[in-house]
C-alpha cells in the first residue's frame, strides 16, 4: 500500500552556518558598533543581546536574512518581545520548533478526512503518516497539504509504493 509521511524538520547545519554568517556581520556592521550585540545559540533557543530594543529586532533581522538566504523557512522560529536584560542590555528570545505538535497532526487528519479523498492519516509521534491505494490519491493529498496554511513549513517524506 502506497504512504508518505508528513514531517516538519529543520536542516540544523544551515541554521549553524546562518548563525555564524549573522555573527560575523554583526561584529563588523557600524550600526552595532558600542552595542554590545551578540547572538548565543542554546539547544532550540537562540538569545539576541544589545543594547537597546532597536538594535536586538536589528540583529533578528540579520539573522533572518542569513536563513532566508540559506533556504530555511521562517516558519521554524518563534520570536517573543524584546526584554530588559542584565547590564543594562535588551535581550529577545527566538524559539526554534521542530516536528508537528499533536494539535496540528489533528488538524492535518481532519483536513484530509474532510477532503473525501481516498487516503488514511495516521499521528505517529511528530509525524502524519498518509497511506492510499492509488499513487494518484496521494499527490492529490500532497497537493492538498500544500494548498491549505498550517502556519508550519511541512515536507514529504519517504513517498513508497
Amino acid at each position: 500500500m502506497p504512504s508518505f509521511d508528513v514531517v516538519s524538520k529543520i536542516e540544523w547545519a544551515e541554521v549553524a552556518n546562518a548563525i555564524n554568517q549573522a555573527q560575523k556581520e554583526i561584529g563588523q556592521r557600524f550600526d552595532f558598533k558600542g552595542t554590545d550585540a551578540r547572538l548565543e545559540q542554546s539547544d532550540k533557543v537562540i538569545w539576541f543581546y544589545a543594547k537597546g530594543e532597536d538594535r536586538v529586532r536589528a540583529a533578528w533581522q540579520v539573522l533572518q536574512e542569513k536563513l532566508v538566504r540559506r533556504k530555511v523557512s521562517l516558519k521554524h522560529f518563534t520570536a517573543d518581545d524584546p526584554l530588559p536584560g542584565p547590564r543594562g542590555d535588551d535581550k529577545l528570545k527566538v524559539t526554534v520548533e521542530e516536528g508537528i505538535a499533536q494539535e496540528k497532526a489533528k488538524e492535518i487528519v481532519r483536513l484530509l478526512k474532510d477532503s473525501k479523498l481516498k487516503v488514511q492519516a495516521a499521528i505517529q509521534g511528530d509525524l502524519v503518516r498518509v497511506s492510499g491505494k492509488k499513487r494518484d490519491d496521494l499527490q492529490e493529498a500532497i497537493a492538498h497539504l500544500r494548498a491549505a496554511d498550517f502556519k508550519i513549513d511541512l515536507q514529504f517524506i519517504n513517498f513508497r509504493e
